[in-house]
């Protein structure tokens, strides 16, 4: 069965949207845009060109748009400010809804959403698309195998030289929201493990080319007493990491690294004597299954099983509020120069 969906927010994010769906084998078949929506009625129209979608209602008004299609989707790709108001109008008309990141732009909106979503009996996803590459899947597994046995630690580093332009370098917090909440999202899924509190010291380099926050360092405290730290800049200036930030998860029998990109190292203790003992390295199993690593269009995938099935998606709104809990936390620690603890 084709699903028909409506579209809001027609900007520069919402071609990424377009290409997923357009394609991705299987989502093409499964979804039909029918409806185009933009405070800027000549940014929906220059979508419809782009992607063909000749058929599609273009509109300034998402109720109107909604009632005249009877969509059964909607995806959301406006600014954090406008969201709640977006995403109320799609449970509303019965649509099953799929975000944007960050879901909301405060923990009692998106807790409301939440509500809204449970009562319409809908389903809310976030686009937390970096859960959906190679490598980070690729560490959950390697994690629930146990071959560095007990996780006690996870370590990132982040640094990287964006010059955007535009809304990003004039946004308060701008690494904290923005960027850092992919890789508290992806440690969280990585551990399995729950958020607790948080310390985080949050700057705004010299040289800075931000408004505010480009800078952050945070230490949060784990579920069955699992560290993670986060190390973080966009505005460093040299040779960078990955923009999925280098890794290294630590466990009571070893370690696993990588770069973000290609490189993955794990090892485990050697059987030297004296006071460093050495190691040795071990094979890290290859990469999951292709169709779960496509990143925005896994995602959509994900949410199109779960209307089928009637099974959470992975990424659903109850979820997501713990990445999104470990953002607001971070930045209140920041603010008050206290440990905050995360209570969802």
């Amino acid at each position: 069965m084709t699903l028909k969906a409506v579209l809001c927010g027609c900007g520069a994010m919402a071609h990424g949207w377009m290409r997923a769906l357009k394609t991705t084998p299987g989502l093409a078949e499964a979804i039909t845009i029918v409806g185009l929506v933009d405070l800027d009625r000549s940014a929906a129209r220059s979508l419809a060109e782009a992607f063909d979608l000749t058929d599609a209602v273009v509109g300034t008004d998402l109720d109107r748009v909604l009632e005249e299609t009877r969509a059964d989707l909607l995806f959301d790709v406006v600014v954090p400010v406008a969201r709640k108001a977006v995403v109320a109008a799609g449970l509303k008309h019965g649509c099953h809804v799929l975000s944007e990141k960050p879901m909301a732009t405060s923990l009692e909106e998106a807790r409301e959403l939440i509500a809204l979503a449970e009562t319409a009996g809908r389903i809310h996803a976030v686009v937390q698309n970096r859960r959906f590459i190679s490598g980070i899947r690729r560490m959950r597994r390697f994690v629930e195998s146990g071959a560095i046995g007990e996780l006690t630690g996870v370590h990132c580093d982040f640094f990287i030289a964006p010059h955007f332009g535009g809304f990003r370098e004039q946004m308060e917090n701008v690494l904290l929201l923005d960027m850092a909440i992919h890789t508290f999202d992806a440690a969280r899924f990585v551990s399995g493990k729950r958020p607790l509190s948080v310390y985080c010291l949050e700057t705004n380099p010299a040289g800075s080319w931000y408004a505010h926050g480009a800078s952050a360092n945070a230490i949060f405290k784990f579920s069955d007493d699992v560290a993670f730290t986060y190390r973080g800049s966009w505005c460093a200036e040299g040779r960078r990491t990955s923009w999925e930030s280098a890794w290294r998860l630590v466990g009571s029998k070893g370690m696993l690294t990588w770069d973000g990109e290609e490189a993955f190292e794990a090892t485990v203790a050697g059987t030297g004597e004296g006071l460093l003992r050495g190691h040795r390295a071990i094979d890290v199993p290859p990469p999951p299954r292709e169709e779960e690593t496509h990143g925005h269009a896994s995602v959509i995938a994900d949410f199109l099983n779960a209307i089928r099935s009637g099974h959470p998606p992975e990424t659903a709104g109850f979820d997501n509020i713990k990445s999104l809990a470990m953002v607001f936390g971070a930045i209140e620690s920041a603010r008050t120069g206290q440990p905050v603890a995360i209570q969802v």
